[in-house]
């Protein structure tokens, strides 16, 4: 499970990146965050709560 999660936080923060270099300012930033937000570290703390 913990591969699939890096695996998807690193496709979202890639997509994020591209976004923004094409203009994309704030699906950009959303999609970066979405994907620390989905990484194990960050599914780690929401699970916490």
């Amino acid at each position: 499970m913990t591969f699939l999660l890096w695996i998807a936080a690193v496709i979202l923060v890639i997509a994020g990146i591209v976004t923004l270099i094409k203009g994309g300012i704030i699906l950009g930033i959303v999609l970066i965050v979405v994907g620390l937000a989905v990484g194990p570290g960050g599914w780690s703390v929401i699970k916490r709560r």
